[in-house]
């Protein structure tokens, strides 16, 4: 039932021209602004971590707008009521649409990748090749299980987009994609630490650049089961909750 739904979700996301564009243009746009930071600050070592980087902000974006995007089209096509009535948890039918926006993003991570390597000359000379590949994996299972935890919002939401409008920069800023942590308030370092975009982010840093990767995976893999838990209790609370005020369509 998850490999249907999610291929299902994948074809109708490629279906929307507007979904199309943001995939095709912004992931481009940001690694181009990632190299030239990183060329001005003096650091081309660094390109190639630029470059992942500029992925990651991409893969989260397609996460974030497009478990929004996708909760608010099956309300505005008036699918959303059965979906919800279908005779499986609530967990199991709006999973696989956070998956289908986490594997969109995956070309994302492509595009910044080929984008730097024949436009700038970035020399794809990972330390960790093996482990770069797991790491991404990983990172794009951890983000679908964070974006079904955001999706439970969502669905309470008339206007999901105002709320992943205010998510996005702060998300990727706090997650260390592109700036390092350590350069960011004191406060900023419990938000990091719970959010599986910091340790996502990390884990392809070093698979890139040469470090520990695993242990940056493990943390990642289990804030991605502790976000899938939250997320299908808090998707079992919102659903009871429409049920019993009949404003599931009107939320």
């Amino acid at each position: 039932m998850l490999a249907v739904g999610t291929l299902m979700h994948v074809k109708q996301l490629s279906r929307s021209p507007f979904e199309m564009a943001i995939a095709l243009v912004v992931p481009i746009v940001q690694a181009t602004l990632a190299v030239y930071l990183f060329r001005s600050g003096g650091e081309q070592h660094r390109l190639l971590e630029a470059a992942v980087g500029a992925g990651v902000m991409g893969i989260w974006s397609s996460v974030l707008f497009g478990s929004g995007g996708a909760i608010q089209s099956q309300r505005w096509l008036g699918t959303l009521e059965m979906i919800m009535l279908a005779p499986r948890r609530p967990v199991l039918v709006i999973l696989p649409i956070t998956i289908a926006t986490g594997l969109t993003g995956i070309y994302a991570l492509l595009a910044t990748l080929i984008w730097g390597r024949f436009l700038y000359g970035i020399r794809l000379d990972f330390a960790h090749p093996v482990a770069f590949v797991v790491a991404a994996v990983v990172c794009v299972v951890a983000l679908g299980m964070f974006g079904l935890l955001l999706a439970a919002t969502f669905v309470l939401m008339r206007n999901a987009n105002a709320l992943a409008n205010t998510l996005e920069y702060p998300v990727w800023l706090v997650s260390g994609m592109l700036v390092p942590i350590t350069v960011l308030p004191s406060w900023t370092g419990p938000i990091a630490a719970v959010l599986p975009t910091t340790w996502g982010a990390r884990a392809l840093r070093e698979a890139t650049s040469g470090g520990p990767v695993w242990p940056s995976v493990g943390v990642c893999l289990g804030i991605s089961v502790l976000c899938l838990a939250l997320g299908g209790l808090a998707l079992t609370y919102v659903e009871r909750r429409a049920r019993a005020a009949a404003t599931l369509a009107l939320a």
